[in-house]
């Protein structure tokens, strides 16, 4: 009679793959290991979506626009993208690292 072969490490978890990564919503790079979810309408002006983004897209959002512009604009992130700043800024972290950070421009009121 053959012995059956019993796998000696068959009590731990076994590895799962990872999910893929989301892409963020405003540059469309997969995010990395850190995600803030975005309100594209804040909070505070009755908005309850919420989106993926990179840490530093959402700094950029937030020096480039006020609540009442996010408001305006909403979901479109197209109306955004059209904006001089934020255009340049999406152009200038498309090659960067997902996990990339860096130090953004303060809000110009």
């Amino acid at each position: 009679m053959a012995r059956k072969h019993r796998d000696p490490y068959d009590h731990l978890p076994r590895e799962e793959e990872a999910p893929p990564p989301v892409p963020c919503w405003l540059c469309g790079r997969p995010t990395g290991e850190t995600i803030v979810w975005h309100h594209p309408v804040p909070k505070s002006r009755g908005g309850r979506d919420v989106v993926p983004m990179h840490p530093i897209c959402q700094q950029t959002l937030m020096a480039n626009f006020t609540n009442s512009e996010l408001q305006r604009h909403g979901m479109d992130v197209e109306m955004l993208l059209a904006h001089p700043n934020v255009r340049k800024f999406v152009d200038w972290v498309a090659k960067k690292d997902p996990d990339f950070t860096a130090t953004t421009a303060k809000k110009q009121r």
